[in-house]
């Protein structure tokens, strides 16, 4: 990439993919100076494949194709949600596993959130609906409205990739020592 390439601006890239047989959404966010901003959104339509197959080749193939064109650092996936039929979960399990390996083949690190700590992170409620996603996102990254699709599968995938940059942002705490004796050898230099 050159040193005048749009993306160089960005010192890090988050992919946000939100799985689904019939439409997956993404949603790529850039960093600067520890702000988020939304660089794009969109969805993958998969319906008009009529088979299961050729849809997970599409997402393959689109999914290295917007990773090619963004070049995130990391992706942030939608883990699914867990439903009462089986068949529905193992294509949507299928979907997302070919999310991950076009970003396993880039070796682009991926972590996996729950839906509800999405919508937490997002709005304060864990059981918040998509259309409030949708506005807290538009509110956070100062989105247009006129720039919103109308599938929210789209928002649901920035939303991903806006909780992880929350995630990844917080400052780790070191654990403590369980006893002076531990303390004492961790940190000798701090023992008069």
């Amino acid at each position: 990439m050159s040193a005048d390439h749009p993306l160089r601006q960005w010192e890090r890239i988050i992919i946000g993919i939100d799985p689904g047989t019939n439409v997956m959404g993404y949603g790529i966010l850039g960093i600067k100076s520890r702000k988020p901003v939304m660089i794009a959104m969109g969805v993958i339509q998969l319906s008009k494949f009529e088979s299961h197959y050729l849809r997970l080749s599409r997402i393959f193939t689109r999914v290295t194709s917007l990773i090619e064109q963004y070049l995130p650092d990391e992706m942030a996936i939608e883990a699914p949600f867990f439903g009462k039929n089986v068949q529905s979960m193992l294509k949507l399990g299928r979907a997302q596993g070919v999310a991950m390996a076009a970003a396993l083949n880039r070796d682009i690190p991926i972590t996996e959130y729950e839906p509800r700590k999405i919508k937490m992170a997002i709005t304060g409620n864990g059981a918040a609906s998509k259309e409030q996603v949708q506005e807290m996102l538009r509110r956070i990254l100062n989105i247009p409205k006129e720039n919103l699709l109308p599938q929210l599968d789209a928002t649901d995938a920035l939303g991903a990739a806006l909780c992880h940059f929350y995630e990844s942002s917080r400052p780790q705490i070191e654990k403590g020592c369980k006893s002076w004796k531990e303390f004492i050898a961790k940190h000798p230099d701090k023992v008069k």
